[in-house]
């Protein structure tokens, strides 16, 4: 499946369909009079948050979305049926901005979460309603109203509670093909993932957590180089980073150098991004290289204040230690936010 994150999308709410012009003509009823009924009103369009849906490509081969008119009102006082309303699914995460005006309209993050975006046109009223006692035989009725109409960009940002950040071929899709079910592309060249992938990491019997794997980062991401400019929204909404570190290869100085770049990149994106909670995990621990330079890169890191984890996906060393370490802290994190809920209420 193709991973797509921004659409523009038409969306039309229903017309109101329109009143009747009729008058009852029966044997025994000499005065009948006005019998036309309303037109029904139109459907209303209607967005829905779908936890089966990680993606926007469904919108990429459908761009227009008409909900059904209101029928017209008919004699005998009927009134037309409304038009049903039209519901269209989204994933969680996906943002709806008004593609005009780049207002946001909704964050749509819950699950089933609901937003009824356009009301449907309201049916015109049939002749029947216009009868007074000096206009007992009126001959008109209202037409309906338009429904209203929008185009709208959706702008999908995953939504998970750890970011996998790090050079290409850093052991982001090895290490969440390790912990989670997810099975992302895995070879030894630069750029093998294109694509975000998300991983539920289960632990401690029912509760677990997600992980988003973002395609790897290079120098000048925040400005359009790599996949970075595409990508980086997706760590926006993540509580903590897992930055890998692959030192199997490169001098401990190199090391480093393309760890603070990577930070860089993710300020110059959000400064907000350089404020969350951020492990170092060094990887490819099976590596000679890189387990005679963890000690030295692990001391520069831990002076500056993170904390270090070592491991090798492909053993599995140190990768529950991992999990439980991120799980501890995610509940750390959750604690804390549900007692600023209670102490807001």
């Amino acid at each position: 499946m193709r991973f797509v994150d921004e659409v523009k999308i038409n969306v039309k709410a229903g017309d109101g369909g329109r009143g009747c012009v009729s008058f009852l003509r029966e044997k025994y009823v000499p005065l009948g009079g006005p019998d036309g009924g309303d037109g029904g009103d139109g459907g209303d369009i209607i967005f829905q948050v779908d936890t089966g849906l990680n993606t926007l490509l469904d919108f990429r081969y459908k761009n227009r979305y008409h909900a059904p008119n209101g029928m017209p009102g008919l004699g005998k006082d009927k009134h037309g049926k409304g038009g049903e309303d039209l519901l269209i699914d989204i994933p969680p995460g996906t943002l709806i901005y008004d593609a005009e005006t780049d207002e946001l309209i909704a964050d749509m993050t819950t699950a089933g979460q609901r937003i009824v975006l356009l009301k449907g046109g309201r049916g015109g009223r049939g002749n029947a309603r216009f009868m007074t006692s000096t206009n007992r035989a009126p001959r008109h009725a209202q037409p309906g109203l338009p429904g209203e109409e929008r185009t709208l960009r959706l702008e999908l940002k995953l939504l998970a509670d750890v970011g996998l950040v790090g050079m290409p071929n850093a052991g982001k899709s090895t290490l969440i093909s390790v912990i989670s079910a997810a099975r992302p592309k895995i070879a030894d060249y630069p750029f093998t993932t294109l694509v975000p992938n998300l991983g539920v990491v289960k632990y401690g019997g029912y509760k677990s957590f997600v992980v988003a794997d973002i395609p790897g980062l290079i120098e000048g991401a925040s400005e359009g180089y790599g996949l970075g400019t595409r990508f980086l929204r997706h760590v926006e909404r993540t509580d903590l980073f897992l930055h890998l570190l692959d030192i199997g290869i490169e001098p401990v100085a190199t090391a480093l150098t393309n760890f603070d770049m990577i930070n860089r990149e993710l300020r110059r994106h959000n400064p907000e991004l350089a404020d969350k909670t951020q492990i170092v995990v060094l990887t490819k621990m099976d590596i000679t290289e890189a387990r005679e330079q963890a000690h030295e890169v692990e001391k520069a890191l831990t002076a500056r204040g993170y904390r270090v984890v070592t491991i090798s996906a492909v053993t599995g060393e140190g990768v529950q230690e991992l999990v439980d370490l991120v799980s501890r802290e995610l509940e750390v994190m959750r604690s804390l936010t549900a007692t600023a809920t209670d102490v807001s209420f």
